[in-house]
């Protein structure tokens, strides 16, 4: 029953600060909301205040705004009228509520149709609910990190005895810069990197004595510390106590490792390199939210921030039905200057809609099947 509540919290959350960014972009620029759902299917609980219904519906996975249109009526759907794949739905609809005053310090609140604002606006009204899932990542990765004392540094303080980093020229003081390449912001982008090359020999970007060097070829074992506990690695680095300054960047840099891992994982799904079959929906995400339950609030916390992140970026994608397609057809427009033929926005929109749809039942029938 615990994992249920948090995992309906989690993924609560996440819908609610999605849908919010949305619609306080969308009164921001002038464009009137009909209804700010949470859930979908049949309504629990509906107010209306200032011209906009707010509902929480049976089905916690989803959430939508919607937008008045041209014809004045309501479009079911997410910040522009359209559906957002995993967490959205249609909604029931309604007729169009009248105009109310502004009496809660909104921007607007009885103002245009969605079509009616500007393309950039439009953009930002779209974009607004990704923002709003990375800002929550990121408030998560601080109040993480300001739960412990510290942070781990780039920097090498020791070696094991026999570390083959440190005879393949490691040294301590050393600053670990980049893995084969890749700019390396926190120690967990360090550790990602290796894992990542199967710890097999790697390219090391360093700074020594004020000046970067490259060490060609380290191969970096894995070992145990004094108290025989399992390290990925065979060298130390120095920690860093917390300080206001720590605190930020340690968040920053503990963000950028999340959302580049993410998008690198999309990009191997996309080429192939990982197949579809490892995909997990909500079945498998409760999975780990059980399986985080059982260490404590702060690998809840974390697979939080993975799980509002990723959300983020998913649906910043540019495919057809998510956000992110939405913003490429916005993007043709401000630069073009001309609308695109709305059928075929639409045709292509439902297309990728019934291939969301379709991905969503696959990877829901997979998560049950590694269940049994």
């Amino acid at each position: 029953m615990l994992t249920v509540l948090v995992a309906l919290l989690v993924f609560g959350v996440m819908i609610l600060l999605h849908e919010l960014g949305h619609f306080l972009a969308a009164r921001h620029c002038g464009v009137r909301v009909e209804e700010f759902s949470v859930g979908f299917g049949p309504a629990l609980w509906s107010t209306v205040k200032n011209g906009t219904r707010y509902s929480l519906r049976l089905l916690p996975l989803g959430g939508y705004n919607l937008l008045a249109q041209e014809n004045g009526a309501p479009d079911a759907g997410d910040a522009d009228g359209g559906e957002e794949g995993p967490d959205s739905a249609p909604a029931d609809r309604a007729a169009p509520a009248p105009a109310a005053p502004d009496a809660d310090g909104a921007v607007c609140v009885a103002g245009k149709n969605f079509p009616e604002a500007g393309v950039w606006q439009r953009f930002f009204i779209i974009a607004a609910g990704a923002l709003m899932n990375f800002a929550l990542g990121f408030a998560l990765l601080l109040a993480l990190q300001c739960a412990q004392d510290g942070a781990a540094s780039r920097v090498v303080y020791d070696f094991l005895d026999g570390a083959t980093s440190q005879a393949d020229g490691l040294q301590a003081g050393d600053k670990i810069l980049q893995v084969n390449g890749r700019a390396c912001f926190v120690w967990g982008d360090i550790l990602y990197e290796l894992a990542a090359n199967n710890y097999q020999p790697v390219a090391l970007t360093v700074l020594r004595g004020g000046q970067k060097m490259t060490l060609p070829a380290v191969r970096i074992s894995a070992g145990t510390d004094d108290e025989g506990h399992a390290l990925p690695v065979d060298f130390h680095v120095y920690g860093v106590k917390n300080t206001p300054t720590v605190v930020v960047k340690a968040a920053a840099g503990n963000f950028l490792y999340y959302a580049r891992a993410l998008v690198r994982s999309f990009a191997d799904l996309a080429r192939g390199a990982v197949p579809v079959s490892d995909l997990s929906g909500p079945v498998g995400v409760v999975e780990e939210v059980h399986k985080a339950i059982q260490y404590g609030w702060q690998d809840v916390a974390n697979l939080a921030v993975l799980l509002t992140i990723n959300l983020g970026i998913f649906n910043l994608l540019p495919l057809p039905g998510l956000d992110g397609g939405k913003l490429l057809f916005l993007a043709i427009e401000g630069i073009s200057r001309r609308k695109l033929p709305p059928r075929l926005e639409e045709a292509v929109t439902l297309a990728g809609m019934m291939a969301l749809v379709a991905l969503m039942l696959f990877v829901t029938f997979n998560d049950v099947l590694r269940l049994f």
